[in-house]
């Protein structure tokens, strides 16, 4: 009977563990990675704007604008974008532009949602334009708005759809299969 009590404890602490892992409980933000280059992160930013994210934070009058650059927009837009359809897996890659970040990256009067409430959920319809930045050179040749040149699809100028990099399909498999073999042992001892 001990064992018994001590497996179900051990079941409880690691479902706690799983979920922590998932994201559901715990504090998580889309920011983008330091490493990717302007142009990426602009055609980027054109698509999280473009797709629901709320940029009016980042217009000239927003709270958000400054520091004006393509980095700390592309953060913002791509966080929104993540935090509005509720951290889903998949949503925080842009092309391997974003990240996932665990420290908050909110800044005097520019605060970051960390939650789809926050964010204005996923349901708020959406009226901001795609944000041109100016400080990334322009090319002298003309492109859609969104960069590329694909028409249609999920996501408008780029080659291909941004990728499902996520791990939670594999997180949830891992853990419905730990719960199954620890009831059936649970079951057994009992």
């Amino acid at each position: 009977m001990a064992v018994a009590k001590f497996v179900y404890m051990l079941l409880l602490t690691t479902m706690v563990g799983v979920q922590n892992v998932v994201g559901q409980g715990t504090a998580s933000w889309c920011v983008a990675r330091s490493d990717a280059s302007n142009d990426a992160l602009q055609t980027a930013l054109d698509y999280a704007c473009g797709a629901g994210a709320d940029c009016l934070p980042l217009q000239a009058e927003g709270l958000c604008f400054l520091p004006n650059t393509i980095q700390a927009h592309a953060s913002y837009a791509f966080n929104s974008y993540y935090q509005r359809r509720a951290r889903a897996p998949g949503s925080c890659d842009f092309a391997g532009t974003a990240n996932i970040a665990t420290s908050d990256p909110s800044y005097g009067s520019c605060v970051y949602p960390s939650t789809a409430s926050t964010a204005g959920g996923p349901n708020t319809p959406i009226t901001t334009p795609p944000m041109n930045n100016p400080n990334v050179p322009s090319s002298t040749t003309t492109t859609p708005l969104y960069g590329g040149g694909n028409t249609g699809g999920l996501t408008p100028g780029m080659s291909t759809p941004f990728p499902d990099s996520s791990r939670a399909p594999l997180v949830a498999t891992g853990a419905w299969f730990f719960v199954f073999f620890s009831s059936l042992i649970v079951s057994i001892i009992s």
